[in-house]
């Protein structure tokens, strides 16, 4: 079984929560948006895009898609099956719609653009990004004041996925110091070597 995988946001998400599992994968580097490897990757996903899980000839793309395999394989709760799974479920589709989505555009144009762009990046998407983090920050940070974490009080993907954006705080300019709760949560998550380093070891 195969995880590609490259250093970007998502497949961070999907390696952390691979090795938090102890998930019995191959590691593979890959740059399936390099020109010279998208025919290549097309077959395993036709976004040309990782996260991609390889198993027995058949692939499976998406991080959230491959964490709740490897974590049915593991028969590991870090993915909820029981009387929480739609709270989970809901973390999981508020991150992907709110916060991530409102992080976006401050992890892409001050972390990723520096590496291929010289141009000045868009004033007004990144503001509207601030703005919005904002506002669904606060959110998440009322929630914390009296959780340590957001589903059922234990570790789980939810944790994980809502966090997403989080290690890149300092390079994005992400307010995190601004969200007590949030900030002491993520620091928490930052205890765990999987979240801290998923990618120590691991092929450059």
């Amino acid at each position: 079984m195969k995880l590609y995988y490259s250093k970007n946001l998502n497949p961070r998400v999907a390696v952390a929560a691979a090795r938090y599992l102890n998930a019995p994968v191959q590691y593979v580097a890959a740059d399936p948006q390099n020109p010279a490897n998208k025919e290549k990757f097309r077959p395993l996903n036709p976004n040309c895009l990782v996260p991609i899980l390889e198993e027995n000839g058949k692939t499976l793309w998406e991080a959230d898609a491959i964490v709740l395999r490897l974590s049915t394989l593991a028969k590991s709760d870090f993915w909820r099956k029981d009387d929480a799974e739609p709270d989970m479920i809901r973390w999981v589709s508020w991150a992907t719609h709110h916060l991530n989505r409102a992080a976006d555009p401050l992890y892409f144009f001050r972390v990723v653009w520096p590496t291929f762009s010289t141009e000045t990046p868009p004033q007004q998407e990144m503001e509207q990004g601030l703005a919005d983090f904002r506002r669904h920050g606060a959110v998440l940070d009322e929630y914390l004041q009296a959780k340590t974490w957001l589903v059922d009080n234990r570790l789980s993907y939810a944790d994980f996925r809502v966090a997403s954006a989080l290690p890149f705080a300092a390079e994005a300019q992400i307010p995190l110091a601004e969200f007590p709760n949030m900030q002491r949560w993520h620091e928490q998550l930052m205890e765990l070597p999987a979240w801290r380093a998923p990618f120590d070891g691991l092929e450059k």
